[in-house]
């Protein structure tokens, strides 16, 4: 059995992260399956979905610091010089943390920690319209 829901989410780009974890667990459950497995895939080359505990310390600083270290805004990425655009660090993160994430499904949802919520991380340099497909297999 298989289940799929898209997403439509708007963001305010520039790693712009959003709290998706009441909208899948609600998918989970509208599902019917019990025991299976959740993916979470956001459509586009330059945003993210993860888990991360969304608290204000992580979300407006710390992974916004981290990212930057390792692929700073203001980097020379081929990308930009080729396509005469902003975004070649978006790519970047983007293609570091990945598109999706897989997620056991137990007991008709997705069973995260008290301090884990599922997040959509944008990194374009521009506000964006995302679809987040949910797909939700099993039993």
């Amino acid at each position: 059995m298989a289940h799929s829901e898209t997403l439509h989410i708007s963001t305010a780009g520039n790693t712009d992260i959003l709290d998706l974890t009441t909208e899948v667990q609600r998918v989970v459950r509208s599902s019917a399956i019990e025991t299976g497995q959740a993916t979470v895939f956001v459509i586009g080359s330059t945003a993210t979905i993860s888990t991360i505990e969304f608290e204000p310390g992580l979300v407006n600083h710390d992974i916004r610091a981290a990212l930057e270290k390792l692929a700073p805004e203001a980097g020379r990425y081929l990308h930009e010089e080729t396509w005469h655009d902003d975004n070649g660090h978006s790519h970047v993160r983007a293609t570091v943390m990945g598109p999706s994430v897989a997620l056991p499904v137990v007991g008709g949802i997705v069973p995260l920690g008290t301090w884990q919520q599922i997040v959509l991380i944008d990194f374009d340099t521009r506000p964006r319209e995302r679809r987040i497909i949910v797909t939700v297999v099993g039993d």
